[in-house]
């Protein structure tokens, strides 16, 4: 009786063996890394049923009107006549000398450097910095 346990019991190991597969798993879901490759259709969908983000309809190469260029200009020149006069007065008719001027949040520095006099502008509020290079006669 043991031995037909016993062969029983070995004919049951060996068959399992002999019948067994390897188990492989793919998803089939392409939304959990796996699937069909070709399901980039799908998953572009469902991205952009997600998105709430609206894209501005505005064309950045729209023309001015002759108004509006207008209006700049003027701004331009009115900004510039004074900052003009606020030139003048701080530094005089004899032009730039070396030093720091403080004009509210910009910070200007003049000094000699080696093609000409440096001028360095410090925007104090947003950090922005401009070295503009005067060259000598």
């Amino acid at each position: 009786m043991k031995e037909k346990v016993l062969l029983f019991v070995l004919f049951v190991c060996f068959s399992s063996f002999s019948f067994s597969q390897q188990l492989v798993y793919k998803s089939i879901n392409p939304f959990f890394g796996g699937g069909d490759s070709f399901a980039y259709q799908q998953l572009l969908a469902s991205a952009n049923a997600q998105n709430d983000f609206q894209e501005e309809n505005t064309n950045p190469f729209t023309q001015s009107s002759e108004i509006d260029n207008f209006t700049d200009n003027l701004n331009r020149q009115l900004l510039n006549s004074l900052s003009q006069g606020l030139f003048q007065e701080q530094i005089g008719s004899q032009g730039l000398s070396e030093g720091t001027y403080v004009y509210g949040s910009l910070v200007v520095e003049i000094s000699p450097g080696v093609g000409g006099l440096s001028v360095s502008i410090l925007n104090t509020s947003t950090g922005e910095q401009t070295q503009i290079t005067i060259p000598n006669n």
